[in-house]
């Protein structure tokens, strides 16, 4: 039952994936006593790259009741089993970042450290042949897991491509029908409330005024409330992360039809490829120190697919994140809280994490500081640990054809990453501290796929009286059996879920 103090309202100041993802959230969390609002413009242009996806969107769709096939169709979407690394460790390795496990533990250690072992004795399949996503993945296969432990086909997991302006535009859909207010106008200012410090109203370059309680500033990289209102301060990553600019541009969909990304890296950055499908979405990724735009621009439009369907358009960021994710009555969602960059696929997930977090730790208008401190200890730590995952692909180079490889080759980093690795490199164990969003699955798949080899295996392997290389032989055996009986990607989105 609504009390004297509950929230009331809700302002979401900017629209785009991150606004219309809050405004379909909170929809369907608030039921009664709380007006929702959003107000954007036409005017001003969205980021709109995050076409690539990790698992838990499927969750955050779930939660909404929203069908996939219906999703899909909307959005012009297509499937994911994960990434394709290419050049990133040396100049020709190329490797798989699975959604999903390496086969299933079937003995007390991990089944890498078997893999470990037959690999020093050159008796090893490639670590990516004993993973069912890859299996499926190269051969352009898929279909939703299996529900059934029993199966290699209940070992992976996936997600999705899409065009994340037709996202927003569904999910606006979505909400409006669930009485969110959508207002047309640019914010000129917000209004902070002399006694206590919040925003209690923002005012439109019109001169409307229109308050609220709780604000979720969605205004990406300005940071129109959390920055430009409240002034929370911003941590450079740079150091550890330098890509700060990127061209995207989309090109018709050509070549393969595959149900993975791909990043490829480049001199001075790297290449996505994204499948949806009515185009395909590319970008390239990189350090301004390191090259110019126009080389940058030339080395895009040289690695398309096909024919470009507009001209490249330059974005500018600094990786990194807010000093605080909720200020006062201001809570940041999406560019305006941070950017991290989209290696691994994570710019929704960031909007969907802090949105969950939200609904979780739903204030009243007393703004309990105790309630803020822990959405932001929790928020901050998963930014972190995120960028750590980042951190060690760029680390873990032994490129030293250009400038920026060797910059990052050579690069101090962070404690909670040299950590990390000096774990696996030791003895190829796969330590966790606090809740990664990438498992012991992910990391073994960058420590291996960039060369990071291990000196040696658990020291209990030895002790364990068996090698088990037959087992390795058998399951590469089994998961491509498995894969070959998939339907192909494209069948698959024919048969279920064409946009038409």
């Amino acid at each position: 039952m609504q009390t004297e103090n509950s929230i009331r309202s809700v302002v979401i100041v900017g629209g785009g994936t991150a606004g219309w993802m809050t405004a379909a959230a909170l929809a369907n969390a608030i039921r009664t006593g709380c007006t929702i609002t959003l107000v954007e413009s036409e005017e001003i242009g969205t980021v709109g790259v995050g076409e690539a996806t990790i698992p838990p969107i499927r969750t955050f769709n779930e939660a909404l009741g929203i069908a996939e096939s219906d999703f899909v169709k909307a959005t012009q979407g297509s499937f994911k089993l994960g990434i394709q690394f290419v050049g990133w460790g040396a100049q020709d390795s190329t490797y798989f970042h699975p959604f999903g496990s390496y086969g299933r533990n079937f003995d007390l250690l991990p089944l890498h450290q078997y893999w470990l072992a037959a690999k020093a004795r050159g008796d090893a399949p490639p670590l990516d042949e004993l993973c069912m996503a890859w299996a499926a993945a190269k051969r352009g296969k898929f279909a939703q897991p299996l529900p059934d432990p029993r199966s290699v086909l209940s070992t992976y997991d996936y997600a999705y491509h899409f065009d994340a302006g037709l996202y927003a535009k569904y999910l606006r859909g979505y909400a409006e029908q669930r009485a969110v207010v959508r207002i047309e106008g640019k914010v000129g200012a917000a209004v902070l409330d002399g006694a206590s410090g919040r925003v209690s109203h923002i005012k439109l370059e019109d001169g409307r005024e229109i308050a609220g309680d709780l604000f979720v500033d969605c205004s990406g990289f300005r940071g129109l409330l959390i920055e430009g209102a409240l002034e929370t301060g911003y941590q450079d990553w740079r150091h550890w992360l330098p890509c700060d600019s990127a061209y995207a541009v989309p090109c018709e969909r050509a070549g393969e039809f595959t149900p993975y990304t791909r990043s490829t890296a480049r001199a001075a950055g790297w290449q996505w490829r994204i499948p949806l499908q009515h185009r395909t979405g590319n970008g390239h990724v990189f350090c301004s120190g390191f090259i110019s735009d126009d080389e940058a621009a030339a080395t895009l439009m040289a690695n398309l697919d096909g024919q470009a369907l507009a001209e490249p358009r330059k974005l500018s960021f600094v990786t990194g994140r807010r000093n605080l994710f909720w200020n006062r009555n201001v809570v940041a969602v999406g560019l305006s809280g941070g950017f991290m960059e989209p290696l691994e696929s994570t710019s929704i997930h960031l909007i969907q994490a802090a949105i969950s977090k939200l609904i979780a730790l739903f204030p009243d208008r007393d703004f309990d500081p105790l309630v803020i401190d822990e959405y932001n200890r929790i928020a901050i730590n998963e930014f972190e640990r995120i960028r750590d995952f980042i951190i060690l692909h760029y680390k873990l180079t032994s490129r030293t054809d250009s400038e920026m490889w060797r910059y990052c080759g050579a690069m101090d980093v962070p404690d909670t990453v040299t950590w990390k690795l000096e774990h696996f490199r030791r003895n190829g164990r796969l330590v966790q501290r606090d809740a990664d969003l990438f498992g012991p699955p992910s990391w073994l798949a960058v420590h291996i796929g960039q060369g990071n080899m291990p000196h040696g295996t658990d020291p209990l392997l030895p002790l364990r009286g068996a090698d088990h290389a037959d087992h390795l032989k058998k399951l590469e055996a089994a998961l491509a059996r498995a894969a070959e009986g998939l339907p192909s990607h494209a069948d698959y989105v024919a048969r279920n879920c064409a946009a038409g």
